[in-house]
């Protein structure tokens, strides 16, 4: 039995678009409960006639309670399926989707910076899955060009696109909008391949425990960032100033039309979370080329000034770690980069450490921003606390463009959504829906 997200090339034949008259009676008893997906317009249960109606026809033989079963999954249930499904490099059509996956090809090219000592060329790390690598992009069913466009930006740490993929199908299905899953420098697939192997993890974490005997922070997970922000902590700005120039390429690419799926003069807008938001400050303090002059950034668990992060997790880094990158950007890194200091890009990175620091000018900015900016924070997130947001744009400001939930359950900075262990899984599906519906409507 074929099946609705089946990709194969069909014949086109002439009632592909007809509605068999015989199911109609089953459509219209199971909408009104199409209003629980997460997977299509919100509270709308017609909205199942937005879906290609040839999913229904008898040419495919498509079974219409398995379509619909798929249809009114949740978020937990989802977050399963679509990481089974995803599969690296290969164009996915979504069970009971109105998204698809395709990939593309970027290679990097960065401009060259110094340090102002002149000893680390700020792009000396020679890792070629750096320069070159795919991205995954939802694309909305049947789109061909874009003229839309939403760049989802992760946390800090990330090695795969695992939690994300929930969140990039709720966004494209719920906009009409084509997401883009670019990762930052040195992350996700970007990272060295050593950095998946066991053997090579295990040689730095005994080495990191016999110096930190009593770190509790440490772990696999996070052994790899530790070490190398440990060894030379500039390397947080630096792989931060090639995502900037490639998220700059990124973007011309699709504006000018040369992306091979977006029209010229697309509009490109932000999700962005952690690290991402950060990230996403500065671009948009920076704007490049006048690049994000109209874009809206929504920034969820994000937002603040680096003064107020906390970064210190087994997820992310070790205290070690983060106490050596804490103390250089604070005392050390202005100082030694004075010659940056013309940068724009450099500038809005170092009006983003502390609250002190053009803090008038920051805030001017941000208020500036603030019609086309939004987000939301969480109670009990302690690696990006709102307090730290209302740092970075103004406490006013803050209050008017970025909510402040708690959720019902255990939840982290890193696992705001857990689909493991003991959950109420409905209250997790309830509070994913919260934020992204949000999410969604911000940046339709």
């Amino acid at each position: 039995m074929s099946s609705p997200w089946d990709n194969k090339k069909r014949k086109h034949t002439k009632n592909r678009h007809k509605l068999p008259t015989s199911l109609i009676p089953e459509i219209l008893f199971f909408a009104p409960l199409l209003h629980y997906s997460p997977h299509i317009s919100p509270l709308c249960p017609l909205c199942i006639f937005s879906f290609p109606l040839n999913w229904f026809c008898s040419d495919r033989a498509v079974s219409l309670s398995l379509f619909l079963n798929a249809l009114m999954m949740n978020y937990t249930e989802r977050f399963g399926l679509l990481n089974t499904v995803f599969n690296w490099g290969v164009p996915t059509a979504l069970p009971a989707s109105t998204s698809t996956i395709r990939f593309y090809n970027f290679r990097s090219q960065p401009k060259s910076y110094f340090n102002a000592s002149g000893t680390e060329n700020l792009f000396s790390d020679n890792v070629i899955e750096n320069k070159s690598f795919t991205y995954p992009v939802f694309v909305p069913a049947g789109v061909e060009k874009s003229a839309n466009a939403i760049l989802l930006m992760h946390g800090l740490n990330e090695r795969n696109w695992n939690k994300y993929l929930t969140w990039a199908e709720f966004l494209c299905n719920s906009t009409g909008k084509t997401v883009v899953l670019f990762p930052i420098a040195f992350h996700i697939n970007r990272s060295p391949a050593s950095w998946s192997d066991p053997r090579y993890l295990h040689a730095i974490y005994d080495l990191r425990k016999r110096r930190n005997a009593n770190d509790r922070s440490l772990s696999l997970a996070n052994v790899a960032l530790s070490e190398r922000i440990t060894q030379a902590p500039y390397r947080f700005y630096s792989s931060g100033r090639q995502s900037v120039d490639d998220i700059t390429q990124l973007v011309t690419d699709i504006k000018s039309g040369k992306h091979p799926l977006f029209c010229e003069n697309t509009q490109v807008d932000v999700f962005a979370y952690s690290i991402g938001a950060f990230l996403s400050q500065i671009i948009f303090m920076t704007n490049p080329d006048n690049l994000f002059s109209d874009a809206k950034l929504f920034m969820f668990c994000g937002g603040s000034i680096f003064s107020n992060m906390f970064g210190q997790s087994r997820t992310i880094m070790d205290k070690q770690a983060f106490d050596r990158l804490f103390s250089y950007y604070l005392n050390d890194f202005p100082a030694q980069n004075e010659q940056d200091g013309c940068d724009k890009a450099f500038h809005s990175f170092y009006s983003m450490i502390a609250p002190e620091r053009n803090a008038t000018e920051r805030v001017l900015f941000f208020n500036a921003l603030k019609k086309r900016l939004s987000g939301i924070s969480l109670q009990r997130d302690v690696v990006i606390p709102y307090q730290g947001v209302e740092k970075a744009l103004g406490m006013e400001l803050a209050h008017k463009c970025i909510d402040l939930l708690d959720f019902d359950f255990d939840y982290t900075h890193e696992n705001p959504f857990p689909v493991n262990g003991r959950i109420d899984r409905k209250k997790v599906d309830a509070s994913f829906e919260q934020v992204f519906s949000k999410a969604a409507e911000f940046l339709k």
